[in-house]
């Protein structure tokens, strides 16, 4: 499909040297941060997160928990550890989630995955020094799909306070005309089940929607649209475009402190993203 612009790489010229870049910090990150790896969340041996600390004592520490991209059927917790660089240094315990993968089970799975993840954290992160009650969430491109299930809610609240969402798909009809429908075949009933522009969710969760200049325009759109959908729902939400960024540099600036995404990170862990 020619001039796909859900395809990533063919609008990122240096797509492969960020990749590279990205599993070269998180290596780094893995040997100087100390972790916890692999802690079971389920029965698959994909159900798995990596709880990275930051130093000092650990008690009542908030917790992020961070779920990655790559369209539901490529990369790993491990290919972004990075981001637990401005996790910690914000002060916060890193949980890093991994899934299953498409097209080996389907996104029905993924989400359950993603959901028990959360009530592993909520009903152990203490054992870790965590705070259960202080939790944040974010994810990038499905990452950021994923995470609206930690806090779509009808009646109960999902008790998670701030979700960053960056450069993420809240609606999964224009998907199936794309480059993925040979490679993951989103069916209509994952559409019907699973767009987040078709949820309601919890207006105690705030959240801070980004996404980069240099995004395709289907990315600025879907952005748009759920920032409206979730202020027509009553929460409050934060947007922005982050300057000179594409949909793979502004995920790699997530583990930078100093940059924008890096910056907006660490401000939703100190409570500073009103």
């Amino acid at each position: 499909m020619q001039n796909d612009p859900f395809r990533i790489r063919d609008h990122v010229a240096d797509f492969d040297q960020i990749v590279q870049d990205i599993v070269h910090r998180s290596e780094a990150v893995r040997a100087t941060i100390p972790m916890t790896a692999d802690i079971a969340y389920g029965p698959d041996r994909t159900e798995t997160i990596d709880l990275f600390f930051p130093p000092g004592k650990r008690s009542g520490l908030p917790v992020h928990m961070f779920i990655h991209g790559g369209y539901w059927r490529m990369f790993s917790k491990r290919d972004y550890s990075y981001v637990a660089a401005t996790i910690t240094q914000a002060g916060a315990i890193a949980v890093i989630v991994d899934y299953a993968l498409m097209p080996k089970v389907r996104m029905a799975t993924i989400v359950d995955q993603v959901r028990r993840a959360k009530r592993w954290v909520q009903d152990n992160i203490a054992d870790h020094g965590g705070n259960p009650a202080d939790l944040t969430v974010s994810g990038h491109s499905a990452g950021a799909h994923l995470s609206t299930f930690l806090f779509n809610s009808d009646h109960t609240p999902s008790n998670v306070r701030s979700a960053l969402l960056l450069g993420g798909l809240y609606d999964l009809k224009p998907l199936q005309n794309s480059f993925l429908a040979n490679e993951i075949a989103i069916t209509d009933e994952e559409v019907a089940s699973f767009t987040p522009l078709a949820h309601r969710h919890d207006p105690q969760t705030r959240a801070m929607v980004l996404v980069g200049a240099n995004e395709t325009p289907p990315f600025h759109q879907q952005a748009d649209r759920f920032k409206e959908h979730l202020l027509q729902q009553g929460s409050s939400v934060i947007s922005l475009v982050l300057t000179n960024r594409s949909h793979m540099d502004s995920v790699r600036d997530l583990g930078m402190p100093q940059s924008q995404a890096g910056d907006c990170l660490a401000k939703l862990i100190a409570n500073d993203d009103r």
